[in-house]
């Protein structure tokens, strides 16, 4: 007997075990290793939103359990965020439901909506949880390669018309991880319209729509295009606009169908949003325009000036990078015509700066390595000598 489920080896391999490893060694020998790898901001949260978090956790109110789909006053302040930031109105009621992080709400969604032997169609290179909560619902993934010749856009009509009337999800994501392509409403409608034609379902992640460094190109939201919401949901996250990843904060809009039965799924395996970590949501989303956090994801920011160091670095070490316009990733080719693991081990070992190698986010990340700008920039700029130091 064997305590192991038989779908878990679907998953596909972590790739990354050989660089974790290798990177706690190097720890424990006492070398200085900068880390580039995990998606996770160095920064404390604010402290307004922390402040708001000491206040609601002291409501006896907010020590019990939080059900359904999260407190009005939340989806109120979803919604106004909405109206604001990209003039699409939502039903609170019905349009918003509160999640334990995007990530939760994004591993949930093909159990609510796919039926075993539907397909689901996924971004390679993209985030691992589309490709594992497909698995787990029984769906079938069908891949839609990601490259820079097509600015890291699915070219949807390569699809074949066979794979479009079995697929009943499709996930997108822009902001992309890892290639930090912005994808613009003109991608967006012609989604939506093969989404109509098709009859699926869109689920756009936009867990990196706050980070970007055109203040004059926002990237927008999918529930911008006319008839959006009836194919479509979006999801968003607090965690990296407003370094809360530990929080656990996000929160899905759009289809309120499709809403109501990730809804389901999740009365049926979580407890809710913590009332006091909703509070502290309402206080964020609120105050997205103060100094304190324009001053780190701002046109301007933190973000932003750690791109430049570490993009001018690697530029004149040799790589060839693309400045990002939005997350706070960089997505660069590998030197040297090496393959993406060569290069990140290589990396580790001989410089002691951790990235992440791009096949692990799907064969069509593989030529690249993303580094995450999580490291201030005295930093990012002592990792970059060392890498100019290499030898490919």
């Amino acid at each position: 007997m064997t305590w192991r489920a038989n779908r878990l080896d679907d998953l596909p391999p972590y790739l990354f075990v050989e660089i974790d490893r290798k990177k706690r060694e190097a720890i424990a020998a006492g070398r200085d290793v900068i880390d580039f790898g995990v998606g996770d901001p160095d920064q404390p949260t604010p402290a307004f939103i922390v402040e708001r978090m000491a206040e609601a956790i002291r409501r006896p109110g907010n020590h019990r359990y939080a059900l359904g789909t999260g407190g009005i006053e939340f989806r109120n302040t979803v919604a106004d965020f909405f109206v604001h930031r990209f003039g699409v109105k939502l039903d609170p009621k019905t349009e918003v439901v509160a999640l334990l992080g995007s990530k939760e709400g994004i591993g949930h969604l093909p159990t609510a909506v796919v039926n075993p032997g539907e397909t689901v169609l996924i971004p390679d290179p993209g985030y691992p949880v589309y490709t594992g909560g497909t698995i787990f619902a029984g769906g079938k993934c069908h891949t839609m390669p990601l490259r820079e010749s097509s600015g890291w856009l699915p070219v949807l009509s390569d699809i074949p018309a066979e794979v479009y009337r079995s697929t009943k999800l499709m996930f997108l994501n822009y902001p992309n991880n890892p290639t930090t392509a912005c994808a613009p409403l003109s991608f967006f409608e012609e989604a939506v319209a093969l989404a109509r034609k098709h009859n699926f379902l869109i689920a756009q992640d936009a867990a990196y729509s706050e980070v970007f460094f055109d203040s004059d190109h926002p990237p927008p939201s999918i529930l911008q295009i006319e008839g959006a919401k009836g194919v479509a949901i979006e999801f968003h996250s607090l965690s990296k606009t407003f370094n809360m990843t530990g929080w656990r904060l996000g929160f899905a809009v759009g289809n309120a169908e499709a809403l109501a039965a990730l809804a389901k799924v999740k009365n049926n395996m979580d407890s809710g949003v913590f009332g006091a970590v909703q509070e502290t949501g309402v206080e964020a989303l609120g105050g997205i325009r103060r100094p304190e956090i324009i001053s780190h994801i701002g046109p301007d920011g933190t973000y932003r000036r750690r791109r430049d160091v570490l993009v001018a670095g690697l530029r004149q070490a040799g790589w060839s990078v693309t400045s990002p316009q939005a997350t706070f990733y960089v997505w660069a080719s590998c030197p040297g015509g090496l393959d993406s693991m060569t290069v990140a081990s290589r990396i580790l070992d001989k410089a002691d700066v951790v990235v992440i190698p791009g096949v692990g986010f799907g064969q069509c990340g593989e030529g690249y390595v993303r580094f995450a700008l999580t490291v201030d920039e005295a930093r990012t700029a002592k990792a970059v000598e060392r890498i100019a130091r290499l030898k490919w």
